[in-house]
């Protein structure tokens, strides 16, 4: 499987698998897309509550490390703690990551580093565990207040978008959890309804015209 580093129209990195005709990120611009779905869409309404001491965050998949950097930045930033679990079945290589140019190049590089099946803090606000396996066999007790569901999209990947996977995704999330998607495809919705979230569609960003945020809400 060959990983190719494509530059997006935001000027930030993505990488492509040709095989798979897929990208990490949006070519229409990577951070960008990262940005507005999972901090500004997903984690920034939790923090805004200021109702979480720890908010807990599981994402699919770990990728280029983007989505954890971002994070991170915003708990650094605001002073919130928070625990991130990701899960990939196929990490980057050395030289891969390091070939990556983000601005925090350095914590980007510990990001994908560190020791896997480990529970490690990076900071007093971030502590990252890192698991190698993949979504069909993942398993765990812990409750999560997020999901950043970053799985490469239905064409690619079917069986991740399924009712049977929003299924697993709801059980995992606490109440009044949240999963936030880029992708709002009608089966996708469906399944993810199927399973017992409540979907809201929210603006997209650029080349996107909408996202999915799922919402767990228990009465």
């Amino acid at each position: 499987m060959k990983r190719e580093i494509l530059i997006t129209k935001d000027g930030s990195q993505t990488i492509a698998i040709a095989e798979m005709n897929v990208t990490y990120h949006s070519i229409h611009g990577a951070m960008q897309e990262s940005k507005h779905v999972f901090i500004e869409t997903g984690l920034m309404p939790f923090i805004q509550l200021q109702e979480y001491a720890v908010i807990s965050i599981f994402e699919m998949g770990l990728g280029t490390g983007l989505n954890a950097l971002l994070t991170y930045e915003a708990a650094e930033q605001l002073k919130q703690k928070i625990d991130y679990t990701s899960i990939e079945l196929f990490p980057l290589q050395v030289e891969e990551y390091q070939n990556l140019q983000y601005a925090n190049k350095k914590m980007l590089q510990q990001l994908h580093a560190y020791k896997w099946e480990r529970d490690i803090m990076l900071s007093d606000y971030f502590s990252l565990h890192k698991t190698n396996q993949s979504l069909l066999s993942f398993s765990t007790d812990k409750k999560f207040n997020l999901i950043y569901y970053d799985a490469f999209a239905p064409a690619a990947q079917p069986e991740l978008w399924t009712e049977t996977i929003f299924k697993k995704l709801f059980s995992m999330l606490a109440a009044n959890g949240v999963l936030v998607t880029y992708c709002s495809k009608s089966i996708v919705q469906k399944a993810m309804k199927a399973a017992g979230f409540i979907i809201e569609k929210k603006a997209g960003p650029p080349g996107k015209r909408e996202i999915i945020k799922a919402i767990k809400t228990i009465t």
